[in-house]
């Protein structure tokens, strides 16, 4: 089984950075995707960044110029740079994976247990 887990999350003040990091438990055999999504109280969960094997990013129109996201292939692991935070940034942050975990089976999606970022004013 494949677990994913995130560090990094905590309370800034408005204007300051914090670095998400992802780690996958144990060594995969494909990663089609890694990325991070959010959750604020009473919203639903949305994508913030993504990062495919081909190193393709998307990033949510709130964070881009801001936020960066980056992989460590050789360690399965994904970051999350965030600069420039605001009050609305704050939520509940996922990683989540697309990743086949062996040789010859199917692509299957994996979330982390979240991290809370909390961006004071």
């Amino acid at each position: 089984q494949v677990q994913l887990v995130e560090s990094g999350g905590g309370l800034v003040q408005a204007g300051g950075s914090l670095r998400l990091s992802c780690a996958a438990s144990r060594s995969i055999f494909s990663i089609y995707a890694m990325g991070w999504y959010r959750q604020a109280p009473g919203k639903q969960r949305e994508l913030v960044a993504a990062l495919t094997s081909g190193s393709r990013t998307n990033y949510a129109d709130s964070v881009k110029g801001r936020f960066t996201i980056s992989r460590d292939n050789a360690k399965n692991m994904v970051y999350l740079q965030m600069n420039s935070l605001k009050p609305e940034d704050t939520a509940v942050y996922y990683c989540h994976a697309d990743l086949v975990p062996y040789s010859g089976d199917r692509p299957y999606d994996y979330w982390g247990q979240g991290t809370q970022v909390t961006v004071s004013s």
